[in-house]
């Protein structure tokens, strides 16, 4: 018997090396298909921050959780109130609201290029998935998409939109609209839902502009080129990020999102609010690896060794 195993033992390690390999290969493939975060950086505070002309709000109703900055108009263009915002509003000049009001002209310009590298960082990505442009129905997990045509639409006919996480807290989903169009148009009464483990503050939509409809649930970062148009009794888990165009509410609840697990947080310089650091923004493939997909590909590894040196035993005798 032990002389046997002794002439075999070459043979076992081979395949025992072979189903290492095949595993690492299948974990590997795993780890490059998943996306790291885009970082927003300084612009991470803010549920709003836009370019020019404006940041309206009819009747002064709405409610933000977050930051608000506008550059380079000047705070005068600012038509939201510091009860409306749990946070700061920053202006580039000494004019609107106070008491919540600073004056950072230089974090702001600093917030805007976060952000321009950010929105350029999402466009960057390469899609692997074209959905279909009405999203309401459809269940997607953790990649980059973009459209079958110029933009994203939502409606509330079919069902919520379903970001499935699958467990995993860290996974990144970005839709990308084709420059041409409005690029995000949310219907009245649409919803977004986040399952297992999905986090809001891993959605990103890089669009031209886009249009958040009444009473609407939209989860995500908007990264727009131009403008966000938000209608009445809207709730969005995210951030309405322009950086060239206006935002404009009316009656709407806007809350910044904060990634839950994060064992540390720093604060960025001048915000005065805690910041939940961002991964690298290199572009590149995360090594985010899901333990079941391991146990999974070296069971499989190690099942299809054995049968193979079994089969060669057999052939031996």
């Amino acid at each position: 018997m032990q002389k046997t195993l002794s002439r075999n033992l070459p043979l076992i390690a081979l395949f025992a090396i072979l189903a290492i390999f095949v595993a690492t290969l299948i974990t590997g493939q795993s780890a490059q298909a998943a996306q790291p975060t885009v970082n927003l950086r300084t612009a991470s505070p803010f549920a709003i921050l836009s370019g020019t002309p404006n940041i309206t709000d009819a009747g002064n109703d709405s409610v933000i959780t977050g930051n608000v900055g506008l550059s380079p108009a000047t705070g005068a263009n600012n038509g939201l109130n510091c009860s409306q915002v749990t946070g700061i509003i920053y202006s580039v000049d000494a004019t609107g609201p106070l008491p919540c009001r600073i004056t950072n002209g230089p974090l702001l310009v600093t917030a805007k290029n976060h952000l321009t590298a950010a929105y350029d960082d999402a466009a960057g990505r390469t899609p692997l998935t074209t959905l279909n442009t009405e999203l309401s129905g459809q269940t997607v997990v953790a990649g980059v998409y973009d459209s079958e045509s110029t933009s994203f639409e939502l409606s509330a006919g079919d069902g919520a939109l379903v970001l499935d996480g699958q467990n995993d807290p860290s996974s990144v989903f970005i839709f990308q609209a084709p420059f041409e169009g409005e690029g995000l148009i949310i219907g009245p009464g649409s919803t977004i839902e986040l399952t297992n483990g999905a986090q809001a503050c891993n959605v990103f939509w890089r669009v031209d502009s886009a249009s958040i409809n009444t009473t609407a649930n939209f989860v995500g970062t908007i990264l727009a080129l131009n403008s966000i148009t938000v209608a009445n009794g809207a709730t969005i888990e995210g951030r309405l990020l322009a950086r060239n165009g206006n935002v404009t509410l009316i009656n709407d609840t806007i809350t910044a999102p904060i990634c839950a697990g994060n064992d540390t947080t720093e604060d960025e310089p001048g915000t005065g609010v805690g910041v939940v650091p961002g991964l690298p923004n290199t572009g590149e493939t995360g090594a985010h690896i899901n333990v079941l997909t391991i146990a999974t590909a070296t069971f499989f590894a190690t099942a299809a060794s054995l049968l193979a040196y079994a089969f060669f035993k057999k052939r031996s005798i």
